[in-house]
């Protein structure tokens, strides 16, 4: 009957997003009146698993197999199915990321359980069991009511914080006896980003828009972003310019991101840009048009060239390291 989380792990790593699912998890599991167990897939090291058992996890399954060393959707779908199953979870915990949004339809056809994707607090009542999401770009919120026997919640990052709740955890190791032919991605290549704080991983980001006027002057926000250790993103048309990498485009269509912070540097603010980065936790704008949108979704406004503003943010930040 525990609450089962399944804690993606990149390289045999956790990150913070496994530690928030499982701190997540552990405050369900006390309302429910049960235990959390973890499903990790992939090699990972004993003492990795361990760290689960300091936010929540009474029990860690890692479940390893030569079919399982390339992400597959269908066939990690059918590993975290079973695995419900054999422990009689009724309510199943992934990250809404793009893994998440993958598997949880698919689970969710296997177990012929209803979906919650996107939540962002614990469930506001237990019968019926009603979960809080954010809607409409985040200029809206929902009461969904899950009436199925099995609940599946796609936690949205940085939505809860990380606690500690230290316990005894037992771990687990299964060999995966899921048939090669289930599995149809092929890796041709890997390339992988080095030096560079992944915006998608990143607490503090450090985006521009059209207001920077030219490619030419994005060295100060680069300066600031490697200050405060951030990603550098931006916005659509400045992507579609040319001016920065279609990699740091954040948005609607492009990256959606939840850091702790994130600098708005002249951008307007469009609809389509605050639904990816409507969720940060603080949103700091600089823009010189007072009535931009991007100020009615910001905690935090300064209103002024950023030309002008960017050197002097730099020049303070560094004062503050001596």
């Amino acid at each position: 009957m525990s609450v089962l989380v399944y804690t993606e792990n990149w390289d045999g790593k956790f990150k913070k997003l496994s530690y928030e699912l499982v701190s997540y998890a552990s405050a369900l599991a006390e309302m429910l009146g049960t235990t959390v167990t973890s499903v990790t897939i992939g090699e990972t090291d004993d003492n990795v698993l361990k760290e689960l058992g300091r936010y929540g996890a009474e029990k860690a399954i890692n479940v390893t197999g030569d079919s399982l060393k390339t992400l597959d959707n269908q066939a990690y779908a059918k590993v975290i199915s079973d695995i419900a199953l054999k422990e009689g979870s009724k309510v199943i915990i992934l990250a809404n990321n793009n893994s998440g949004k993958a598997l949880a339809p698919r689970i969710s056809v296997r177990l012929k359980a209803g979906i919650g994707s996107g939540v962002s607090k614990l469930p506001l009542n237990l019968d019926p069991f009603t979960v809080y999401k954010r809607t409409y770009s985040g200029n809206a919120f929902a009461h969904l009511v899950i009436k199925s026997e099995i609940r599946i919640l796609t936690l949205a990052q940085n939505s809860f914080e990380v606690a500690e709740k230290p316990e005894n955890i037992v771990l687990e190791k299964v060999q995966s006896g899921i048939d090669g032919s289930l599995v149809s991605t092929v890796v041709s290549e890997t390339q992988k980003q080095s030096g560079q704080v992944i915006l998608t991983d990143a607490e503090i980001v450090v985006s521009g828009g059209r207001g920077m006027k030219s490619p030419e002057n994005w060295p100060p926000l680069v300066e600031l972003a490697g200050l405060l250790g951030a990603a550098t993103a931006c916005s659509r048309p400045v992507s579609d310019e040319g001016w920065r990498p279609h990699e740091e485009h954040t948005g609607q269509t492009g990256k959606i991101i939840a850091p702790n912070l994130y600098i708005a540097v002249g951008i307007s603010g469009a609809t389509q840009h605050l639904a990816g980065v409507s969720s940060s936790k603080y949103i700091v704008a600089i823009n010189s048009d007072k009535d931009a949108p991007i100020f009615e979704a910001a905690q935090y406004g300064i209103v002024g060239d950023a030309m002008k503003v960017l050197p002097k943010l730099v020049e303070a930040v560094k004062n503050m390291k001596k």
